[in-house]
């Protein structure tokens, strides 16, 4: 993962990520009709597409649809749901899992989630919840990217300094 990852829902979004410094695109409305084409174009302009399954239409939320997007060359799934990350994990490939944070009791179910997901990484979001993060990571030993909310290379630098190891951001000027 490199440190800052483009999220992008809408198709201008999706060009300007790839024109963009960025080795990540985390594609936040996969579907079934432009799938294949977003992953073309994500591999030839050399960047890795990660899809939020959650999110997907057209694409069902099973093992047929994973293994579908797997066969597409997808590079990895984003999810909040234990059962398609484990099936993204049994398929081979690269899984985030996202975690909205809102209490204490949300660090210990994203705890105990990731012990039983197996994720290769968790998204903690929102993005500038800097003392979540510090808790998660000496808690948990996978890598944490920072989602949702940040617009600044102030907080990207706060979400790094406490622990994240990659941001993913909307906003077009922390790409570069």
């Amino acid at each position: 993962m490199s440190s800052v990852i483009a999220a992008v829902r809408t198709q201008e979004e999706f060009e300007k990520a790839l024109a963009s410094g960025v080795g990540q695109i985390f594609d936040l409305s996969p579907d079934l009709l432009t799938l294949q084409g977003r992953i073309k174009a994500a591999h030839a302009a050399g960047k890795k597409l990660f899809v939020h399954f959650d999110l997907a239409t057209g694409i069902g939320k099973d093992k047929s649809g994973i293994a579908f997007a797997a066969a597409l060359g997808v590079d990895g799934v984003i999810s909040t749901r234990v059962n398609i990350i484990r099936m993204a994990r049994e398929a081979g490939l690269y899984t985030v899992q996202r975690f909205f944070i809102v209490d204490s009791h949300s660090i210990e179910t994203t705890i105990e989630a990731v012990k039983v997901s197996k994720a290769d990484t968790i998204e903690v979001m929102p993005g500038i919840a800097s003392k979540i993060i510090r808790v998660l990571k000496e808690k948990i030993e996978v890598p944490i990217i920072a989602g949702g909310l940040i617009e600044t290379a102030a907080e990207a630098a706060e979400a790094y300094q406490n622990g994240a190891s990659a941001i993913s951001t909307g906003k077009a000027d922390l790409w570069d």
